[in-house]
């Protein structure tokens, strides 16, 4: 949300665009990037949904509306981590995922918890301040013109000798401006791009102190300057560059003078309150329960009582203020192959009221991954030769054959989900990859021969297909 140095606040595209999206909609957008599990996007839709209903409501009933967190359980590789991010970037929330099995019990030597609050509380302040950053460009950059042309041929206001007459004044500043305006049309043109000026900017250079290790101060540091004002006040200094680097350089310092940094650092905190979202990944890694047979995995159990405040609601400490995590949207998700979702502490289960198991990829779904998504593989391979003036084509007997040995892989060894296709595809192509405009053919058709060819023998071989990942 774009704040202004009047406090000035003006809503973005987006959010307008979000607070009419029904459920329905919310999934057929999710449908453009990520193939099958309804189940899983229904309930991502609703969670997402229900968090602009609860805004809408009068805030004595909205503070004890919670969100409903989601618990995802399927193997590796079949959505989980995308419809997440997907919707995220459809809400224009911060967002972080982060794996569970990175955590330790206090106590222990490693990150704690709470990280995971400060991490996601910096990807909203930079998301708030690149939006207020974009809001102020345009006036950022006729401030640069101006500097850029003060430097190039200074404001003239000369002090005049006494024995010129007025007449002889005005033309001479009228010279001045003309040959300014001349200066900006060149400017504007790029004509001026290479012309190396010397411009005076702050130096960015201010001591600090980084702490390595010890509970909670693993991301922090200590900045001098926040701690004692001015007594390191700013020194400016003298840089030559070109006219294209002085500009880029001058736009972010202008960029910052308009906005104001107080205000943004406040209107993030509120959204990291209020629209966050992390994704949870790994739970299953920390899922068991304490016994006394003195195992190192005994700490697992103190992860899920230290997560336990985080997700039910507790106060963090940033480096920008206080967080709430009350309002802040969970999703946890893990395989779950070995232990199982009530292997997890009662207290912890309560806190995901929502659970969707995620179906494992059929060959339709594998076959629609290759080609439905907006940025599908095959497009992505298509566009990347297209750099090269090569037309990657795949038939469609080879996309069947493609996904039908993607399945029979996953079947038949570790089921990795759609993953499996990125090494597949990368075996199927290393040979046009190397190449690359060398080859004399441009027009590269892909069959169900061509793929048998390239992938059967390594697909066969039991002792090849352990190493396929």
């Amino acid at each position: 949300m774009p704040i202004y140095l009047n406090g000035t606040i003006k809503a973005t595209k987006s959010q307008l665009r979000l607070d009419d999206l029904t459920p329905r909609q919310i999934v057929t957008e999710l449908d453009k990037h990520v193939v099958g599990q309804a189940n899983a996007k229904r309930a991502v839709a609703v969670a997402l949904r229900n968090r602009i209903r609860r805004q809408k409501l009068p805030p004595e009933i909205a503070q004890d509306v919670l969100p409903k967190n989601i618990l995802m359980i399927g193997s590796t590789g079949v959505g989980k981590t995308e419809i997440a991010r997907r919707l995220a970037r459809l809400a224009d929330s911060p967002f972080i995922k982060i794996e569970a099995s990175k955590f330790t019990e206090v106590g222990y030597v490693g990150r704690d918890v709470e990280s995971m609050i400060r991490e996601l509380t910096e990807v909203a302040v930079d998301m708030t301040k690149q939006a207020a950053f974009n809001e102020v460009k345009a006036i950022a950059a006729d401030h640069v013109e101006e500097r850029i042309l003060d430097i190039l041929l200074p404001v003239s206001n000369p002090n005049f000798p006494s024995n010129y007459s007025q007449e002889e004044t005005f033309t001479v500043e009228d010279k001045s401006y003309r040959t300014r305006e001349k200066l900006r049309d060149q400017l504007r043109g790029g004509d001026l791009e290479n012309r190396v000026i010397e411009i005076e900017t702050q130096d960015k250079s201010i001591p600090t102190i980084d702490f390595i290790g010890g509970q909670g101060m693993e991301e922090m540091g200590v900045n001098f300057r926040d701690m004692f004002g001015n007594l390191f006040p700013t020194k400016t200094v003298n840089r030559k560059m070109k006219v294209y680097e002085a500009r880029n350089y001058l736009l972010r310092e202008e960029q910052e003078r308009l906005v104001d940094m107080e205000q943004i650092n406040r209107q993030a905190v509120n959204k990291t309150e209020s629209a966050g979202i992390i994704f949870l990944d790994e739970i299953d890694k920390i899922a068991g329960r304490e016994s006394g047979s003195g195992n190192p995995d005994i700490s697992r159990e103190g992860v899920q009582r230290d997560l336990l405040p985080i997700v039910e609601g507790t106060t963090v400490n940033t480096r920008y203020g206080m967080v709430n995590t009350e309002h802040i949207l969970f999703i946890a998700a893990g395989a779950f192959h070995v232990s199982k979702p009530s292997d997890l502490i009662p207290e912890l289960q309560g806190r995901f009221p929502i659970r969707v198991e995620l179906e494992s990829l059929t060959i339709e779904d594998l076959k629609q991954i290759l080609t439905q998504p907006k940025n599908s593989l095959i497009k992505q391979y298509q566009a990347l030769l297209k750099t090269e003036d090569i037309n990657l084509e795949f038939t469609e007997d080879a996309i069947s054959t493609i996904a039908e040995m993607t399945e029979s892989i996953n079947s038949n060894t570790e089921d990795i989900g759609a993953r499996r296709l990125h090494t597949l595809l990368e075996r199927l192509l290393e040979e046009i990859s190397f190449l690359g405009n060398e080859l004399e053919n441009k027009n590269q058709i892909i069959d169900a021969d061509q793929v048998r060819e390239k992938l059967e023998s390594l697909a066969k071989d039991q002792n090849l297909r352990q190493y396929i990942l």
